[in-house]
């Protein structure tokens, strides 16, 4: 159960609740629970069985597929409006999940039990028009992802996940590595090559962007290469 200055904070953040028919609206109240979970946590890992449906108010979530090579791919993150279209499908099908899901920046967030998340998907057209039009998003975006870890060389992809975030990104390079579908080693070494372009400048557990056009002209201007 939750009390009405929490559902208030959901509601701001998915107002989609305020258009639910009071009887819905009441059993969101009654039945949802607050969640928080400090940076690091496991939310969901392979082969877990999906008990809930997340909305998450504050923090991020990294989402990813450890690959049968021992990589991880990210494959989204969840920040504070999104729903986890894993979940849903989870839900759906009542199925295990078949990624990770670790909070990448300490979360807030409210959970449904799977009895309501149904009752919402069948009663209300506004929960449905959400749930779906995000779903309808990610497959889009992971329609992307597959062809970009296909086809793009590495160093475009890693130049195309720093260009947009700096000037100053915390991170490590196993986090990136994961991020465009390579191994830490491979990446540290592109890296460096970028800093010694002039590129970027390299410390612990950060990198800075000093050349953003340059990284820019990276992305479109890289040729053909595998790793």
């Amino acid at each position: 159960m939750i009390n009405d200055r929490e559902l208030s904070e959901l509601s701001r953040m998915y107002p989609l609740l305020l258009d639910l028919p009071p009887p819905l609206r009441e059993a969101v109240r009654g039945e949802a629970w607050r969640v928080a979970a400090p940076a690091g946590h496991r939310l969901f890992g392979l082969r877990d069985r999906c008990q809930a449906f997340l909305m998450v108010v504050g923090g991020t979530v990294r989402v990813t597929k450890p690959t049968l090579a021992g990589r991880d791919i990210l494959l989204y993150r969840l920040s504070p409006g999104d729903t986890c279209i894993l979940t849903v499908s989870c839900l759906l099908g009542r199925a295990a999940y078949p990624a990770v899901g670790v909070v990448e920046e300490d979360l807030v967030g409210y959970a449904l039990p799977q009895g309501l998340f149904h009752r919402l998907l069948e009663q209300s057209s506004a929960f449905r028009a959400f749930v779906f039009r995000f779903f309808a998003e990610r497959i889009a975006e992971l329609m992307e992802l597959v062809e970009e870890v296909r086809f793009q060389p590495l160093e475009r992809r890693l130049a195309a996940a720093l260009v947009g975030r700096g000037p100053v990104i915390y991170t490590t390079h196993q986090t990136l590595a994961e991020e465009v579908g390579s191994v830490r080693e491979v990446v540290s070494r592109i890296l460096k090559e970028f800093e010694r372009q002039g590129l970027i400048r390299l410390a612990r557990g950060r990198v800075s962007v000093l050349d953003s056009e340059g990284l820019q002209q990276l992305v479109h201007s890289v040729g053909d290469s595998s790793h």
